[in-house]
């Protein structure tokens, strides 16, 4: 089975994100381009990176879902995702996630990860025989993100699921 949500990508490296912030810019990139999806615009990434409490270093996965919950209100159900089983049902309910990747908050520091500290909207899916394949739209390229162009990753245990539903 396969499912592939048509998802408007974005970039934090695009001339609109502040560029003090852009190297650290993932996490409000990530969750503007999920409210865009739901609302058809998306807030501000200068706003949005300093309301998050995102620093130099990244944003926490605890600050996202907390605040983002404050700045949406009882419009939008964001919670931690921790299962398969979890992704793929919001993602065949037509609900983007927001992915954080963390070798070193997830005590991975030697294992091989696709990201070592990177937020990405996760936007499908695909069963094969062997294996789980995940859709992401990697906002970090420095060239640019090409839409509709999502990369394919496989499932690895080195993310955290945010929904935004």
């Amino acid at each position: 089975m396969k499912v592939l949500l048509p998802f408007q990508a974005m970039n934090q490296y695009a001339e609109h994100v502040p560029a003090a912030y852009r190297a650290s810019a993932c996490g409000p990139v990530t969750a503007a381009s999920i409210l865009l999806y739901h609302e058809g615009v998306a807030p501000g990434i200068g706003p949005l990176y300093k309301y998050l409490g995102t620093t130099p270093i990244g944003l926490s996965a605890f600050c996202l879902i907390r605040r983002l919950r404050k700045m949406a209100g009882p419009r939008y159900d964001i919670k931690r995702v921790r299962t398969t089983e979890q992704i793929k049902l919001q993602l065949d309910a037509g609900y983007p996630l927001a992915v954080k990747f963390d070798r070193y908050f997830s005590m991975r520091w030697r294992q091989k990860t696709t990201f070592a500290y990177h937020w990405v909207p996760l936007i499908g899916y695909e069963e094969t025989p062997n294996d789980l394949l995940l859709y992401i739209h990697d906002n970090g390229q420095k060239n640019g993100v090409v839409p509709g162009k999502p990369g394919r990753i496989e499932f690895r245990p080195d993310f955290t699921g945010v929904e935004v539903r």
